[in-house]
């Protein structure tokens, strides 16, 4: 079989109509065209991976003001994609690869895996005695299991240096005999988590509190089967793209200031009265109540790797697109989630059970480390939200009728219940 041949898959069904092509301007959508037909990976996730990665290199030397706020070509991403077979790590490797070929010495400021709050602090910390601190303050993160960052206890000092970070403020920890610094850190992150993955693991505290809302969601998918990989071991070999590439990054990273453009002012002001009318309301509005800052940070990435002095319309119109292809993606990716995990737990225990089953079973099936009355809380919230059913059932022997509870799903909507079965156990 011949290496040319290859298998373009087709989009599964609800899944998120791609992103705009203006999304693929300049530079950086040169480089995404040249690879895409040579790997698996999604385009997108080639593309919004190289603009963080870009960002991260370029560090501290460029910016956007707004107000007495500054943005710098820091980002947060998280792609979200099925797990082994959307090629997440695929598409990283791309990037990792290149912009090794373009600054070896930041290969060493790129870092795989996301440890605790202290530890990020300590790899961006300020000089403190003998202590000469971080050579480099810039730093690249690759997080492969997001979940585990969401659901495990390092989020707790996690979380609020992670909203330090993008905020661009100083980070520090106060836990320590000898408390840690980090002046001027410029720190990107790029996380994959599975769509069911960031379903049972958006709480409403960590969408509450602002933490999720600092990352754009980008859905993608495995897009063709390449049996033998693609063609060209080195899709930009005589393109002279890389080339390119180093010498906007090393103008970037003394850029300074950037504004709009007029005609991209315009624009702007027209994008943001919209994006200020969008609901916020419940988890997917709080999840992009930052449209305006990330789409910024976007533009501002956009123009630097253009070599521009300002960030012009088709900067901002790529940012744009880019934006609401994650906008979309988050609200399919969190679907009718109630953003309460025990929730998700007992709609996902429904729906693997092709039965109705009582209010007591499903608090078997958590080992009763629930009361009865949280348990109910978190049915009723499923109820509210239309993916959960119940009916009461007479009991035969004179006593209360049984509660039984059913998912409703797009398989189970049409499916009649059953009313012959059993109830084996206590009633809750």
């Amino acid at each position: 079989m011949s290496a040319s041949i290859r298998k373009v898959l087709p989009a599964p069904v609800g899944w998120p109509e791609p992103p705009a092509a203006a999304a693929y301007h300049g530079l950086v959508g040169e480089i995404v065209q040249a690879i895409a037909p040579h790997t698996e990976a999604d385009p997108v996730s080639v593309l919004v991976q190289l603009l963080i990665a870009c960002g991260a290199l370029i560090g501290r030397g460029a910016w956007f003001d707004v107000e007495r706020t500054r943005h710098y070509p820091a980002e947060f991403a998280v792609l979200v994609g099925e797990s082994s077979r959307a090629r997440k790590g695929t598409s990283y490797d791309h990037i990792e690869w290149l912009l090794s070929e373009v600054d070896p010495e930041f290969a060493l400021r790129m870092e795989n895996g996301l440890s605790t709050g202290e530890g990020l602090v300590w790899a961006l910390r300020d000089r403190h005695g003998e202590d000469a601190g971080a050579p480099d303050r810039r730093l690249l993160v690759t997080e492969p299991e997001f979940a585990r960052v969401l659901q495990g206890r390092e989020i707790a000092s996690l979380s609020p240096v992670l909203r330090q970070a993008w905020d661009g403020r100083r980070l520090g920890l106060l836990t320590r005999n000898s408390p840690l610094r980090a002046t001027g850190a410029h720190f990107a992150l790029i996380g994959h988590i599975t769509a069911e993955e960031l379903r049972h693991c958006s709480t409403t505290l960590s969408i509450a509190n602002g933490f999720l809302n600092r990352f754009l969601f980008v859905p993608c998918r495995r897009m063709q089967l390449l049996a033998h990989g693609g063609e060209k071991k080195n899709p930009l070999a005589q393109t002279g793209l890389k080339d390119r590439l180093a010498e906007a990054l090393e103008r970037a990273r003394c850029a300074g200031e950037l504004c709009f453009h007029p005609d991209a002012e315009e624009h702007w002001t027209t994008s943001y009265e919209e994006m200020s009318e969008l609901s916020t309301d419940g988890l997917t509005g709080a999840l992009t109540a930052r449209a305006e800052a990330h789409s910024i940070r976007l533009a501002l990435i956009y123009a630097l790797l253009d070599g521009a002095s300002s960030i012009e319309l088709d900067h901002l119109k790529a940012a744009l697109a880019l934006w609401d292809y994650a906008a979309r993606g988050a609200e399919w990716a969190l679907g009718d989630t109630t953003g309460v995990p025990l929730a998700e737990q007992l709609y996902r225990t429904l729906s693997d059970d092709p039965d109705e089953l009582s209010r007591s079973q499903l608090r078997d099936s958590l080992n009763r480390n629930y009361p009865a009355a949280q348990v109910l809380e978190a049915l009723e919230s499923l109820e509210r939200d239309g993916r959960a059913k119940r009916r009461m059932r007479k009991n035969p022997n004179g006593g209360r009728p049984a509660e039984l509870w059913r998912a409703i799903t797009p398989e189970t909507a049409a499916t009649p219940q059953r009313s012959d079965r059993p109830i084996l156990t206590r009633v809750a």
